[in-house]
């Protein structure tokens, strides 16, 4: 929980049933499962509406916060699903933002990932990712 990234879903306006992720620790190794997430404020107002590249930028540093709160980083990460509101519009410039973002944080090897269209939660937005990370305790 990182409640200066994200609200919990119990604190949204519309209270929905879900946690933001889930921290599973077997034996030496940490996993964390990391809920759909989008360009949502720490208010839980979508942002950047209209806008992918926009949208995609705010995804991720929702995910870096999440990532952080827990010890990790994209680093960590070794899946993720991509959801798009319109694939065959966005995806090119989805890849590119992903591209650069993975090029900005060292991720290699780059996570197993899948691509799919979806209707999202909200009409606003474009684009939601889920993640699974996974790293050996400290210490």
């Amino acid at each position: 929980s990182n409640q200066q990234v994200l609200n919990e879903a119990y604190d949204y306006e519309k209270p929905s049933s879900f946690s933001r992720g889930l921290r599973l620790e077997l034996g030496n190794f940490v996993i964390l499962l990391i809920s759909g997430t989008a360009s949502i404020d720490e208010h839980g107002a979508t942002v950047h509406t209209g806008d992918l590249r926009g949208q995609c930028r705010r995804t991720f540093s929702n995910i870096t916060g999440l990532l952080e709160s827990e010890g990790a980083s994209w680093r960590d990460i070794v899946r993720t699903t991509c959801y798009l509101r319109d694939i065959e519009r966005d995806y090119e410039a989805f890849n590119e933002e992903r591209t650069t973002f993975y090029a900005e944080q060292g991720v290699d090897p780059l996570p197993a990932s899948t691509g799919i269209q979806a209707i999202l939660c909200r009409p606003d937005l474009l684009i939601e990712i889920e993640a699974i990370a996974m790293f050996k305790k400290p210490g």
